[in-house]
């Protein structure tokens, strides 16, 4: 993973925005597959909110051949578990800390952003949000699953304790099972996260309900 910051599109849905959501895509995807969601969320009458979507960086990805494409982590078998690409996922949660660090710089505090990420994008959702030293505006973790698990009670920062996480997943869900997200969602439950848990009758895609509850969970953790 480079020093340099990753390459990102941006959208503001105003001028001089306050607030942030960085928004992470899946493997093989890139920064423009969540680009066009912006207009369906209906923000406009809310505080100005600069939406960030980074480009993963290419590496192979040995689930496919070792063939090389966008993506946050390495990914070993089709269960991911019991082996999971450690050094992948947390130079990717420094690269997703940076980015971050960009949009303080620019005045948006980070209790004014929000971090959303669809499959691996959630993945990094969850292992930077709930490791990060500052409190967070919220979580959005979309067909996903909470990655290193087992890391997550010794390593989570209290500054996210009570930051709203919402998790949605398609119960028809072929490349992430449903019960493996399920099992993500009760697990940051059982440590006290206040979780808002959506499912829907699905792939692994997105639906316009589920972009409409989004709409409906960004408007009230952007409301200040």
């Amino acid at each position: 993973m480079s020093d340099t910051l990753l390459e990102c599109i941006e959208i503001e849905t105003g001028p001089q925005p306050t607030h942030a959501v960085i928004w992470l895509h899946g493997l093989g995807a890139d920064g423009h597959d969540f680009a066009p969601i912006v207009p369906e969320l209906g923000l406009a009458n809310r505080p100005a909110v600069r939406f960030v979507f980074p480009h993963a960086s290419v590496r192979p990805v040995t689930i496919n051949s070792g063939m090389s494409m966008r993506a946050w982590y390495d990914i070993y078998h089709p269960a991911v578990v019991p082996r999971e690409d450690e050094q992948g996922l947390r130079a990717s949660e420094q690269a997703l800390r940076a980015l971050i660090a960009r949009e303080n710089e620019r005045g948006i505090p980070t209790a004014n952003i929000v971090l959303a990420g669809f499959s691996q994008g959630c993945a990094m959702v969850l292992q930077t949000g709930l490791r990060l030293e500052e409190k967070l505006a919220g979580m959005i973790g979309l067909s996903g699953y909470l990655p290193l698990a087992g890391r997550v009670p010794a390593e989570r920062h209290a500054a996210n304790q009570q930051t709203p996480i919402f998790l949605a997943h398609g119960t028809m869900d072929p490349v992430v099972a449903f019960d493996r997200a399920r099992a993500s969602c009760q697990a940051l439950l059982d440590m006290g996260y206040p979780v808002e848990w959506k499912t829907y009758p699905m792939p692994h895609s997105v639906c316009g309900q589920e972009i409409a509850d989004i709409s409906v969970f960004l408007r009230k953790v952007l409301a200040g």
